[in-house]
C-alpha cells in the first residue's frame, strides 16, 4: 500500500467526501520524500522568476518509489499540485519539474514534457527504475 490512511480518512472516503487537507498529510507522512521533494520545488518556484525548476537529483530505491507512487497517482499528484499551486512533470523516473499552474502549454512545459527529453534524459543505470 502506497499510503498509510488513517481510519478518520477511511471513514471519510466511506461517505464519499474526504477534507484535501487531511489527504495532503497522509501523503505527507507516507510518501515523505516524494513530498519533500516537491515542497521544496514550490518554494523554488516561489522564488524566482524562471518558468520552471526541477529536481534531478539521483535518489535512492526507496525515494524513487515513493515519487513513482505520487506522481503516477492522479489523486496524490493532483492534491500536492492544488496544495502547493504549482503544476508538476515527471520525467525518467525522478526528474521532477515544477511549473506555474497554466503552463501546459507553455514551450517549457512542452520541451520538458517532450518525446525527445524523455529519450535524452535516459541512462543504463535507470533502464528498470
Amino acid at each position: 500500500m502506497s499510503l498509510d490512511v488513517s481510519p478518520a480518512l477511511l471513514a471519510q472516503a466511506a461517505h464519499g467526501e474526504v477534507d484535501e487537507a487531511d489527504f495532503v498529510e497522509t501523503v505527507r507522512a507516507s510518501l515523505p520524500y516524494a513530498y519533500q521533494v516537491v515542497a521544496g520545488l514550490s518554494s523554488e518556484l516561489a522564488a524566482t522568476d524562471e518558468e520552471f525548476v526541477n529536481d534531478n537529483t539521483t535518489p535512492t530505491d526507496e525515494e524513487r518509489a515513493q515519487l513513482l507512487r505520487a506522481l503516477a497517482s492522479n489523486a496524490i499528484r493532483g492534491s500536492l499540485e492544488r496544495h502547493f499551486d504549482v503544476t508538476l512533470a515527471f520525467v525518467n523516473c525522478h526528474r521532477v519539474g515544477a511549473f506555474r499552474p497554466g503552463a501546459e502549454t507553455s514551450e517549457a512545459y512542452r520541451e520538458f514534457t517532450s518525446l525527445h527529453n524523455q529519450i535524452r534524459n535516459q541512462s543504463p543505470e535507470l533502464r528498470s527504475c
